[in-house]
């Protein structure tokens, strides 16, 4: 089965985090819902609410890190998620400018981006 995710599954994992307790499923997440469970990035709960797997929440971060070294790559002031900075500054994707305080990609994060564009350019062709 393919594992490559839709924007709309995406964003359907993205709504299933904030989603509050006793809460009804939206429309995003309720039509993605048994594709996202058979892949093994939700499941249900005794109580009956949808929450992510181990899985799931790895990936939803590394799309928010995909996402964040993106934008900072087209802009510097911006700001990001507090996990993600850190990740992305660990991992040499990021660095902060000493003078101005704000986020440069480094020849690692511009290198990373490239990588990820050629690959997904691959996957549509």
């Amino acid at each position: 089965m393919n594992d490559e995710l839709t924007l709309d599954e995406y964003a359907a994992l993205s709504e299933i985090v904030k989603m509050p307790r006793g809460s009804r499923p939206s429309a995003c997440v309720a039509r993605n819902t048994k594709r996202l469970i058979g892949l093994k990035y939700i499941v249900h709960e005794k109580s009956g609410k949808l929450v992510l797997t181990e899985k799931g929440r790895q990936t939803l971060f590394v799309k928010n890190c995909v996402d964040g070294l993106r934008t900072a790559s087209k802009d510097p002031a911006a700001q990001l998620d507090a996990g993600v900075l850190t990740f992305l500054e660990r991992k040499g994707h990021v660095i902060r400018n000493a003078e101005t305080g704000q986020l440069e990609l480094t020849l690692r994060g511009h290198e990373t981006i490239a990588d990820i564009d050629s690959k997904s350019s691959k996957n549509r062709s």
